[in-house]
């Protein structure tokens, strides 16, 4: 049954022995903010080049406030770093499960990588220890998992995260809610861990916790999704897409949160997450159309922004094989240097398949990435992108590109238009330049 409470109502703990297996953005950031709040943590992973580093303090990923909380927890002592699993659970009380689930076959989450793990440690938890799921994953998994460790003794529960990447720590530590589904007690012995943050608690069944964390996801991107098809209707009429949506933000029912329209959505979570999310719906027999409609409203709008830019450089048509783009962001948003189910990266492969040549530029990527060579040349800085570029797209809301010297990237280019796919420049300042501003949902006209 449901319960949500200003106040966690149960006996705070600050010394708890808490293990979390996986090191990845949610992982690190679990246990640096729980070794923080006064708790002994044991962060494992198996790679053990990673647990290398993280125990030098050499944290990897782009994540502001993170490598400071990880410096700490080293040196108090409360935070250390192992490649044994196995042996870092048997004396654990609670156990976090930050694992990949990653899209599988037919958009359906992956859970290898969290049915591995509870068979390695289902015969080293301790009695009366908790397996406290963190990790994106389907409705029933806790039943699962439960079922693979086959141990009474082990209460599992669903604590699903809410983090948002670039921000996480901020939203570890002042989180909007906490959410704890499964056995009563259980709940409450994780909920004690969090008890100093004063955060609402909610307090429901392990399917409950699990379907809460899709559903917020699923309603982001629907919400991306209409803020995108809006600005489409705001070209066609004429309006302003900041003015409407500043309009229709102040509704309280609406609020202004992911109405800024962009190249589409992305990232680690809402792609997989609301193709996980239609799976299950689809192995369950049950239609959901509005769900199918935000992911296939994603596809179309980054497609709508690819016909933009070919119009433009080829306006009498023809092909634009050859042309040289100039690319201003890679990473799905600014703040984090993560690449995963980036919309820049889908505009630019849909750019590169027209024979396009692409060279971009992101503050957050060195210009070695292997990764990236087949699809693009990545440039140190944003001058020698811009060398003979016949536009410029700008894909990610890195602010310091608002205040580049428009005038040398003019210099550097052959045309004159900047597709700003993210409304984050300054069109009078770009006109200084002797350039083109084209943003999303305001009406625009062809330069070539």
């Amino acid at each position: 049954m449901l319960h949500v409470s200003d106040h966690h109502g149960s006996q705070d703990r600050h010394d708890a022995r808490v293990v979390v297996i996986g090191t990845g953005y949610v992982g690190l950031t679990t246990g640096a903010c729980l070794a923080s709040l006064g708790h002994r943590v044991v962060c494992a992973d198996a790679d053990s080049g990673k647990v290398e580093r993280l125990s030098r303090g050499q944290v990897d990923i782009l994540e502001p406030g993170l490598p400071e909380l990880v410096a700490d927890g080293l040196a108090t002592g409360r935070l250390v770093f192992t490649g044994d699993t196995v042996s870092a659970v048997r004396e654990a009380e609670v156990v976090f499960l930050c694992l990949p689930t990653p899209m599988g076959l037919g958009g359906a989450a992956d859970l290898a990588a969290v049915e591995a793990v509870a068979g390695q440690v289902r015969h080293e938890l301790p009695d009366g220890c908790v397996v406290a799921n963190k990790s994106t994953v389907p409705v029933g998994t806790s039943g699962r998992v439960a079922a693979l460790l086959g141990r009474p003794d082990v209460a599992v529960v669903s604590n699903p995260e809410f983090l948002r990447e670039g921000r996480a720590v901020h939203d570890f530590l002042h989180p909007d809610r906490i959410v704890v589904g499964g056995a009563p007690e259980a709940v409450e012995r994780v909920a004690a861990l969090y008890g100093t943050l004063g955060a609402p608690l909610v307090r429901t069944d392990a399917a409950s916790a699990e379907l809460a964390k899709y559903a917020a996801n699923f309603f982001l991107a629907m919400k991306l999704s209409f803020a995108n098809n809006l600005a489409t209707l705001c070209e066609s009429f004429g309006a302003d897409i900041a003015d409407v949506t500043a309009a229709i933000g102040q509704d309280p029912r609406i609020g202004s949160a992911f109405l800024q329209p962009g190249p589409g959505w992305g990232g680690s979570c809402l792609p997989k997450d609301t193709h996980a999310l239609l799976s299950v719906c689809e192995a369950a027999g049950i239609d959901f159309p509005l769900l199918r409609a935000t992911i296939d409203t994603n596809v179309a709008h980054q497609e709508r922004l690819v016909e933009r830019v070919v119009a433009d450089l080829v306006p009498a048509g023809g092909s634009p094989a050859g042309a040289r783009l100039a690319l201003f962001g890679l990473t799905f948003k600014a703040g984090t240097s993560d690449l995963r189910d980036s919309p820049a990266l889908a505009v630019a492969r849909a750019l590169r398949d027209l024979g396009i040549e692409l060279v971009a530029y992101d503050p957050a990527l060195s210009a070695t990435r292997p990764d990236l060579t087949d699809l693009l040349t990545l440039a140190d800085d944003p001058l020698s992108a811009a060398d003979g570029a016949a536009a410029c797209l700008i894909l990610t809301e890195w602010p310091e590109f608002r205040d580049l010297d428009w005038e040398a990237v003019a210099a550097r280019m052959d045309g004159r238009t900047v597709h700003d796919f993210r409304n984050l420049l300054d069109p009078d300042r770009l006109e200084r330049a002797g350039l083109v501003r084209q943003s999303i949902g305001r009406p625009y006209a062809l330069t070539g």
